[in-house]
């Protein structure tokens, strides 16, 4: 996917301004509420048109001021999923889902009904009103919809945010693996850190209107970790687990990690504050929290008025979060042995 967008759209006293060139499959728009996230995708998708400037998307022109271009919603062949599934009531799954399909040009219809129902697992689904799925159904009927209008690109408009956590890390997997499957690149618009780093490569950060830079979805959470009331969240891939002395036993890559929680999943992911992460520069003679990993330094990077650390764990990485006087008083440098203390009870496991 090839995208430029240098455009500019005033409501009121809110401006928006963008000069956006990207080529890539995974695209993150972050940004607070407010920001002109929303603004920005419903220009590209042609719902709400510019004041002035120029789109072009794989080599299309879909807007111009100066060349009095300004081709409909319907011809961009570019889908939204938005915040709200916004299903069609009076329609059952299967003829919701068709719906797009039906007025796409036969020519592009590249994306097989059934195998994208298996995808969702909408499959025993197909004859049911909407009126009687769970909100997680619902989000993936609205991505199945999306779909099978055969994009050259989809929009997700924060579709998670109304979701609950439990549904938000059911749907994800869903999110990447039919943009994977059917070779649909897509943007995602999210004001969650833990969202885009799950779902993007690269990131345009917008701020009151601004577009504030390009980045890595890595990069900035590590950026924006001294501003958060959380810190950075560390993403572990966990094993199956094992009991323990009362707690449970996680393979981590080649260590082992215990937790207070327990999952039956074969792979599982959890979440670990950088602040929750405590370094001592040599082994303690004793301590109650139950994860002690030696360390080493990697590298250290600024965020706001704290330090980020960046620890290799036996091939593992943590990021944990001090301040300066800590890293003076520690003797932290790149290179150095560190020991890393994290309670049990610290870890937060994704819901399956």
């Amino acid at each position: 996917m090839q995208l430029s967008m240098n455009v500019r759209k005033c409501f009121g006293n809110f401006s928006l301004t963008a000069d956006i060139t990207v080529s890539g499959e995974q695209i993150g728009i972050f940004g607070a509420s407010g920001s002109g996230k929303s603004t920005l995708v419903s220009m590209l998708a042609g719902l709400v048109k510019p004041d002035s400037g120029e789109i072009i998307l794989d080599g299309t022109c879909l807007f111009s001021s100066g060349k009095g271009i300004n081709i409909r919603p319907e011809k961009r062949r570019v889908a939204m999923v938005f915040q709200q599934h916004g299903l069609f009531p009076h329609l059952n799954v299967k003829n919701n889902l068709l719906y797009g399909y039906r007025r796409c040009p036969a020519e592009f219809r590249t994306v097989d009904f059934d195998q994208l129902a298996d995808v969702l697992k909408l499959a025993g689904l197909l004859d049911r009103g909407v009126t009687n799925l769970s909100g997680g159904e619902k989000q993936r009927v609205a991505l199945g919809r999306a779909i099978l209008a055969n994009p050259r690109l989809l929009l997700m408009d924060e579709p998670l945010s109304a979701l609950d956590d439990t549904l938000r890390f059911q749907i994800i997997p869903y999110l990447k693996s039919v943009s994977e499957q059917f070779g649909i690149p897509y943007l995602f618009i999210s004001h969650s850190l833990v969202e885009m780093r799950l779902m993007t490569d690269s990131v345009f950060a917008f701020e009151n209107g601004i577009m504030t830079g390009k980045t890595t979805s890595e990069q900035l959470a590590r950026n924006r970790m001294g501003q958060s009331s959380v810190g950075y969240i560390n993403l572990l891939e966990l094993g199956s687990p094992t009991p323990h002395s009362g707690l449970f036993a996680y393979p981590w890559g080649a260590s082992q990690l215990l937790l207070s929680a327990c999952s039956v999943r074969a792979v599982s992911m959890a979440e670990l504050s950088s602040k929750d992460i405590i370094l001592f520069k040599q082994h303690p003679e004793a301590i109650s929290a139950r994860n002690l990993l030696e360390c080493r330094v990697r590298s250290l990077f600024s965020s706001g008025r704290k330090m980020g650390v960046e620890l290799d764990c036996s091939g593992n990485t943590l990021i944990a979060e001090v301040v300066q006087d800590a890293i003076n008083e520690l003797q932290i440098t790149p290179g150095v042995t560190i020991y890393a203390a994290v309670k049990a009870s610290a870890f937060r496991m994704l819901p399956d």
